[in-house]
């Protein structure tokens, strides 16, 4: 599997809106600490080491 980089997201205005939502009432550590369960549950459904290291590297530029 590759790291999809192109846009792959049906609506992704309408997830941004969903997933600033999700942070309504949230302090920032509360908001942090729900961003990083996030990751962790997308890099376990991805599940590909390799394409979690190109996400990695992807995001570090």
């Amino acid at each position: 599997m590759a790291l999809m980089l192109e846009p792959n997201i049906s609506d992704p205005d309408g997830f941004y809106d969903t997933l600033l939502a999700a942070h309504d009432g949230l302090s920032a550590a509360q908001s942090t600490d729900f961003n990083a369960r996030l990751i962790l549950i997308l890099a376990n459904h991805i599940g590909d080491r390799a394409v979690l290291s190109e996400a990695l590297a992807a995001a570090a530029e």
